[in-house]
């Protein structure tokens, strides 16, 4: 412990805790003191009722008073019946609150922590206490205290405390002794820990900045890091550039290593670029599949196409343009098609005159799409059940991999995929890995809009590729000419700016607001009271704000923090990661977590937050889902979202930030996406100049991909 003045006491309460640095504001209960002290400084995990002994220096703030700096503490548990049940209330032990804190301590007294600890079954003695409960107390009292001397042994090692749960949860009781062997694997395994914060613990750890290990992992983290920006390859002599500056040595080192890693079989160097493995594998297993595919017959009998064209256009009451008509002859008789075309194109009438006619001839049919909304509305067009494409391929919790694949295809002759400019690599090979020799596969989508929040251009690689056959729809049909939002998608995809005159009934807006503040203003006015008291919208679930950045004034960060305040303030929230949980908070998560069946982009609302057990629950299209609060950081406030992350999604009214300040992300597919998000409405709020900086700007940040130079190979 540090040197200095020495103070002890029971903690009587925490007033401040940053979870991301262990700063630590206190109050502590002196022995003979009638007023508590005030203790500030790095203590990560401080419980009220423990004891705590500490050395630091006495100072005066000039807010606040007469404090203690702690410099170094160490504590143990409460040694008094207050201080014990204060520690049992204070959340520490998932099961335990106020009332059974209370209760325990008036059965076992003095003793109640040596309970706890050595004999935990006793607590079945307490009044209301079951067998289920009391096996989650044990569970969490036994993870805290090894969490405990994690938390130590990170802070001596300059990581933030809030992974310490994370790391040991990862890793067991032989956490310490993992991480001493190769702290690099933290940057690989615990999400929010990156290389350079691994690399900090390396290096504290003795390991020389030029050892195998050290270069190897900047290789491998850097090629994942791409991944993150969607690129599933790189240009060996960029990669070694990006890795150099990264790893502050020299060049040569990072070329020798190259090789290295090759043959240990942990990347792929080809043709100039450089792959990290499971990545490459994907890649080519899409060909194969594809290959696979389309050497087969498919076990739909072939019908007559021209009848059943006027067939299905009687039975629909439609008739179907000659691009339509098009499409669905090739539908019909392709083992593989894609369709692609923009809003208003007709893609959802083409999907229904295919099903409507293939029914006919197989009951053997699947519907999918990426996200739960896009296969949501897949199925309220089709009227026809769809799932998303994880649903569908089953997730296998004992073996962490999807259950269907070659070995258990799908029960298939005809596969219909919506909204396929959203699949990424991986998903796609899982996906393609799945579908029978005889089924016929038909891709649905629209490759102006974003690509894939997962790494690859699949759609665009497939038809960039001319290498199967596609159908391009290009015509805008007279219903979808009457809204406004459709002819701005269509004019901003061309590179035309679109009609900003204001027209009293036009589902489209522009709203001119030159700075950042007023642009923050409007956007509130507009969700809390404007559009809701105009047309009724439900502020919620009915208007969405998206947004081309995270940082700034205007980005979904501070809008978050803002539109919460504004829509669903509340003096008791649930603090996490710097994050404040409210109930009823609109919220999304941001990963696939297949044990829960939620997926990156699903949007819902808090609907309970249970202190004492430690769990929220969030309501996503009707389905309820369950986190521990350890599991918080998956979860973000959805008053507003990237538009990335909202692709494949729909609201009835999208409001969206333009400035200059974005300038960064002002690209044409962007807000190309953003508007064609909007069912009934679209909002924009900013600059003309912001919009045509973004009308014009169409060489958005490429991909590196090998899919479409490999099928042409």
């Amino acid at each position: 412990m540090a040197d200095g003045e020495e103070l002890f006491g029971a903690v009587e309460s925490i007033v401040f805790c940053s979870e991301d640095t262990g700063f630590t504001v206190a109050r502590v209960k002196q022995p003979r003191q009638s007023e508590l002290t005030c203790i500030v400084g790095p203590m990560p995990g401080l419980i009220p009722g423990e004891e705590i002994r500490a050395k630091g220096v006495w100072k005066h703030h000039s807010t606040y008073g007469r404090q203690f700096e702690v410099e170094g503490y160490e504590v143990s548990y409460p040694a008094d019946l207050i201080g014990i049940q204060k520690y049992l209330e204070s959340g520490m032990v998932k099961g335990i609150g106020p009332i059974y804190a209370e209760r325990i301590v008036k059965r076992f007294g003095i003793n109640t922590l040596e309970v706890i600890d050595q004999n935990p079954y006793r607590l079945l003695e307490v009044e209301g206490l079951g067998e289920k409960r009391v096996t989650k107390i044990q569970e969490c009292w036994g993870e805290q205290k090894s969490v405990r001397g994690v938390m130590i042994f990170l802070r001596g090692h300059g990581i933030s405390p809030a992974y310490a749960q994370k790391i040991y949860r990862k890793y067991g009781d032989d956490v310490i002794q993992k991480v001493k062997e190769n702290p690099y694997r933290l940057a690989q395994d615990i999400r929010g820990i990156g290389f350079k914060m691994a690399d900090k613990v390396a290096e504290q750890m003795g390991i020389p900045r030029e050892s195998d290990n050290r270069v190897n992992a900047g290789i491998e983290h850097t090629l994942w890091d791409l991944s993150s920006d969607g690129h599933v390859c790189y240009p060996t002599e960029d990669l070694i550039k990006n890795v150099t500056a990264i790893l502050e040595l020299e060049k040569d080192l990072i070329e020798k290593a190259i090789p290295r890693l090759v043959s240990l079989e942990r990347i792929i160097e080809s043709d100039g670029c450089v792959w990290i493995k499971p990545l490459y594998i994907a890649e080519l297993g899409i060909i194969k599949e594809l290959r696979r595919l389309e050497a087969e017959d498919s076990a739909i009998r072939s019908v007559d196409i021209d009848k059943a064209i006027e067939w299905v256009q009687e039975k629909l009451h439609l008739k179907l343009a000659k691009e339509q008509a098009e499409g669905v002859k090739k539908s019909l008789c392709e083992k593989l098609h894609i369709l692609t075309g923009g809003p208003g194109t007709g893609k959802s009438t083409i999907t229904r005159a295919i099903l409507t006619i293939s029914q006919k001839v197989t009951n053997k049919i699947l519907l999918a799409a990426p996200t739960g909304r896009a296969a949501k509305r897949m199925s309220e067009i089709c009227y026809r059940k769809a799932f998303t494409i994880h649903s569908l391929l089953e997730w296998d919790f004992s073996t962490g991999g999807f259950k269907r694949g070659r070995d258990n295809p799908l029960t298939c002759d005809l596969l219909i995929i919506d909204e396929a400019s959203m699949i990424d690599t991986q998903l796609m090979y899982s996906l393609l890995k799945a579908i029978p020799d005889h089924c016929r596969l038909i891709l649905i989508g629209d490759i102006d809009q974003l690509p894939s929040v997962g790494p690859g251009t699949v759609l665009q690689d497939l038809i960039e590729s001319e290498a199967f056959p596609v159908t391009r729809l290009t015509q805008i049909f007279r219903q979808a000419r009457g809204s406004k939002i459709i002819r701005s998608a269509h004019s901003i995809n061309k590179g035309f700016f679109p009609d900003l005159e204001y027209e009293e009934k036009s589902d489209f807006a522009f709203i001119e607001e030159e700075d950042q503040q007023s642009i923050l203003q409007k956007i509130c006015f507009l969700v809390e009271k404007g559009l809701p008291e105009k047309y009724g919208y439900d502020r919620m679930s009915d208007i969405q704000v998206l947004a081309p950045m995270k940082k700034g004034l205007i980005g979904t960060e501070n809008l978050n923090v803002v539109l919460q305040e504004r829509l669903n303030h509340s003096h008791s929230p649930l603090m996490r990661m710097g994050r404040r949980f409210h109930f009823g908070d609109k919220v999304m998560q941001i990963r696939n977590n297949y044990d829960k069946k939620v997926y990156n982009g699903d949007v819902g609302l808090i609907i309970n937050i249970d202190t004492v057990d430690q769990e929220l629950t969030v309501n996503f299209d009707n389905e309820d889902v369950v986190y521990d609060f350890n599991e918080l950081d998956d979860l973000v406030l959805a008053y507003a979202v990237s538009i990335h992350k909202y692709q494949g999604s729909e609201c009835p009214c999208i409001v969206m930030p333009i400035h200059t300040a974005h300038f960064k992300l002002l690209y044409r597919n962007l807000l190309y996406t953003g508007i064609t998000r909007g069912k009934k409405r679209v909002v924009l709020v900013g600059t003309k100049k912001a919009l045509g900086m973004a009308i014009h700007n169409n060489d958005a940040f490429g991909r590196h991909t090998g899919l479409k130079k490999m099928l042409t190979a």
